[in-house]
């Protein structure tokens, strides 16, 4: 017991001694800090503005290549081949029951010429060809009226999107340059995507909501 507390009272001798004792190794002087200098790890403090910006528009940017948006009507009532299309019976003798007439609203392009009679597949009424839309701003609460530039998406499937159908729920891209929306960046924005929110066969018109 003797001999512990010695040894006790000898190390911590040895180590006060050695901490008043001046280190004789050899340290790299510091360089002569500047005034207002600021440490590494603090450098990009004053970027976080404009970085939380970049990962917001990277954020934006995953979620429309995924598809995904924030769309005010997520649930759509599918509508039925029979209540798409109508049967048009063609030919000599009316056998022929190949052709089909649209009875919803379509959007074609500016620049669309029908093909002939013969060929002629999907019969797209001209009636009932649209090319501007009430579009609401949900944020700004304005309604404007856009001009149409395509058909993005229609939840009853590809086929009615690639015809240009436009029903309750279909996402379609509507030209908001007059609107003067302008990115992060400072670009003008040009299109944006919108989603149908009323019937548009039934109205006579077609409103729509901006996805933002």
């Amino acid at each position: 017991m003797i001999a512990k507390k010695n040894y006790a009272e000898k190390a911590l001798m040895k180590k006060t001694l050695a901490m008043h004792e001046e280190s004789s190794t050899r340290r790299k002087v510091d360089d002569e800090v500047q005034d207002g200098a600021i440490p590494a790890y603090l450098m990009d403090r004053e970027n976080t503005t404009r970085a939380k910006v970049l990962s917001n528009t990277i954020k934006q940017k995953r979620k429309e290549k995924a598809g995904k948006w924030e769309v005010p009507i997520p649930k759509v009532r599918p509508v039925a081949e029979d209540e798409m299309f109508k049967v048009i019976r063609s030919g000599k003798r009316k056998t022929k029951q190949w052709k089909r007439m649209v009875t919803k609203c379509t959007f074609v392009g500016p620049g669309f010429t029908r093909k002939p009679p013969k060929y002629e597949r999907f019969i797209r009424p001209s009636g009932l060809r649209f090319t501007k839309a009430h579009v609401t701003h949900p944020e700004l609460k304005c309604t404007f009226n856009l001009d149409i530039i395509g058909v993005k998406k229609n939840p009853n499937g590809p086929m009615y999107t690639s015809l240009g159908v436009m029903t309750k729920g279909t996402i379609i891209e509507v030209n908001v340059s007059e609107l003067g929306l302008v990115t992060p960046a400072g670009k003008v924005v040009w299109g944006k995507y919108a989603q149908v929110t009323n019937n548009p066969e039934n109205d006579g018109c077609i409103n729509a909501v901006l996805l933002v």
